[in-house]
């Protein structure tokens, strides 16, 4: 999961300034590097570096990315590495020269890789799949043998896209002396929203992973890309937009909306704020039917993203609802540190308990979520030691069983909580009195209110369905080879000397 925007202005001056603001809105989809490309009188200028948007830039770095147009990504590693060498944009200088930022996640990407090698005779140089998947690209737009390309060449381009490439794929581009593009792959699993600003000096159009990086710079919502569709915008600001896919299914993730977008967001035209509420209702009602009779006397959500759950489910039960939990707002989203170790290191790090909320009290937690229970253990411990009499514990959403494949770094399912459990057996290992879980049907039900022509979400993680229908199990199990949490924090080890040199400067 990563954060991508895409800017063409007509001023000129403050391209960057406005990208740079954008990813830092976009800071909680990834949290690992952060870079900008612009584009000016047909040469790119590009700073990327590891960390939070604020460490990757300074003012020397802002002032050298000269241009009316660009764009910036940041990153959450699931493919690949987190080495510096795989921080995005990524670009290639044939054909004309394109930058490319990519969130999601490709499910054929060795085949893609030979195929580049063999056929299209392009060289990959790291091992992140959006490199591959901009080579795709930019080998099928110079078959179109042009010196001068124009938008259909682009959307010829895409459609040959789809054709070779699986998996999950929101993009943005930019061409010099042409303009941006942006496309999203047949399934609509990861969003891409355009908008537009009009100002005294001309208008910015943009393009990025949720609304509310639009809406917070001042930006009218134009609408969503639509699953398989593609966007052009030309150096005029005239905008073309076509269906590039022959059988586009909208199959957005679930998880967007459970985790990883912020609830002022609105995505596929659904408020993820109002999806959370719905969830707290959805659960509220599964409470009362469960566990009728049981004393609770205070709900206390686990911050940030099941807040809104948690005050709905309060409301709807009628108990007090407390911020018994306060966060260190200075440590990263734990759900994305590389490792199981460095999770745990940081939960403790990350949260600390009001005793008076918790002390002789039967206390309700609410999560967004239980992926591998890593938090979810240490806080009911933390409860407890603040003197909770009794500490029960509501997931917003179903058990996580299965892998995510499409750009969510959950690789094995070996290292979930509930791999192989049954709800008692996984309140057990997490250390509560009681435990409930949101049911799948509810769930989907709280999202699709938002938008009633979707009628499909990609819930892989929970009922272990692809919505590609190209994973088997054998597949799995090398994703799990390479992307499981021992192997990443090996891989953290073998590349903390090699992301202190790229740092420096």
């Amino acid at each position: 999961m990563c954060g991508i925007v895409g800017i063409l202005s007509t001023t000129k001056k403050d391209t960057a300034v406005y990208i740079y603001d954008a990813l830092t809105i976009l800071q909680h989809r990834g949290q690992d590097a952060a870079g900008i490309v612009t584009a000016h009188k047909g040469r790119f200028y590009m700073r990327k570096s590891n960390g939070l948007v604020k460490n990757a830039f300074r003012t020397k770095h802002m002032a050298s990315l000269l241009g009316d147009m660009g764009i910036g990504h940041v990153r959450y590693p699931t493919a690949g590495s987190s080495s510096g060498a795989e921080a995005q944009p990524f670009y290639v200088n044939s054909p004309y020269g394109i930058a490319f930022a990519h969130n999601g996640n490709l499910t054929n990407t060795k085949e893609l890789a030979k195929e580049l090698f063999e056929q299209d005779r392009r060289h990959i140089n790291t091992n992140s799949d959006s490199e591959i998947l901009l080579n795709i690209f930019a080998s099928e737009l110079d078959k179109q043998k042009k010196q001068h390309i124009n938008e259909q060449d682009i959307f010829a381009s895409v459609k040959k896209v789809h054709q070779r490439v699986r998996g999950a794929y929101a993009t943005i581009g930019i061409i010099p002396g042409f303009g941006i593009f942006g496309f999203r792959d047949p399934n609509g699993i990861r969003p891409l929203i355009l908008g537009k600003r009009t100002t005294k000096g001309g208008t910015k159009h943009m393009l990025a992973s949720e609304s509310v990086a639009l809406t917070a710079l001042g930006y009218e919502i134009t609408q969503d890309i639509k699953p398989g569709e593609a966007v052009v915008i030309d150096r005029e600001g005239n905008i073309m937009v076509q269906q590039c896919a022959q059988q586009p299914k909208y199959s957005p993730c679930i998880f967007e909306f459970v985790y990883f977008a912020r609830p002022d967001s609105v995505i596929d035209d659904i408020s993820v704020y109002k999806a959370r509420l719905r969830m707290g209702e959805r659960l509220a009602a599964k409470i009362h039917k469960k566990w009728d009779g049981e004393k609770i006397d205070v709900v206390i959500p686990i911050p940030d993203t099941s807040r809104v759950s948690a005050l709905q489910l309060a409301s709807e039960l009628k108990i007090k609802y407390s911020e018994g939990l306060i966060k260190n707002r200075y440590i990263a989203r734990t759900f994305i540190m590389p490792g199981q170790k460095l999770r745990k290191k940081s939960v403790r790090q990350k949260l600390s308990a009001i005793e008076l909320e918790f002390k002789g009290k039967n206390v309700l937690l609410v999560d967004d979520s239980i992926v591998r229970g890593t938090t979810s253990e240490q806080i009911v411990k933390m409860a407890r030691d603040a003197g909770a009499k009794k500490v029960f514990f509501a997931s917003a959403a179903p058990a996580v069983r299965h892998p995510n494949v499409y750009g969510i770094d959950m690789a094995s399912e070996k290292e979930f909580i509930a791999h192989n459990k049954t709800t008692e057996e996984i309140c057990q290992a997490i250390g509560a009195d009681r435990l409930i879980y949101q049911d799948l049907d509810d769930l989907i039900w709280c999202v699709q209110q938002g938008n009633k022509k979707i009628t499909q979400f990609d819930c892989s993680c929970f009922n272990g369905e692809y919505v590609t229908g190209d994973i088997n199990q054998k597949y799995l199990d090398n994703i799990e080879a390479i992307r499981a949490d021992t192997v990443k924090e090996k891989n953290h080890t073998n590349e903390s000397s090699e992301l202190i040199c790229n740092d420096v400067e």
